[in-house]
């Protein structure tokens, strides 16, 4: 009879430990990154997961441009990466979908989008 309680006591110890490592200041960094990609305040956001202990630190995140989808109908896809976990973040590159926008790009169009992000961020972080 002791040993489920045991184990169950194990478990509920490692919950904490799993959501401490989600980085809430890198998962904002990255809703604001796809927002100004968008160019709306209004992006609907379901999961999302970060990894402040990669290298480079990221965030995974599904998303709606459209207001009161469920998260379980979310099956856009909104990533970003950066140089370090902390402030300011500096982003080095993020995707959307299946496409991704990084300042070493061969598209130029691209690129572009990219520095636009980069700039935008490093104003919000000033």
């Amino acid at each position: 009879m002791r040993k489920p309680i045991i184990l169950f006591a194990m478990g509920a110890l490692a919950l904490p430990a799993n959501a401490m490592a989600q980085s809430p200041e890198l998962e904002d960094t990255c809703k604001s990154v796809a927002k100004s990609f968008f160019m709306t305040d209004q992006l609907t956001i379901g999961t999302v997961q970060s990894f402040p202990e990669l290298k480079p630190p990221g965030v995974r995140m599904s998303y709606s441009t459209r207001q009161g989808t469920p998260p379980a109908e979310m099956t856009d896809i909104f990533e970003c990466e950066f140089d370090k976990a902390d402030k300011p973040h500096n982003l080095a590159r993020f995707c959307v979908s299946s496409t991704c926008y990084s300042p070493n790009g061969d598209d130029g169009d691209r690129k572009r989008r990219f520095d636009e992000m980069r700039i935008l961020l490093n104003r919000a972080e000033k």
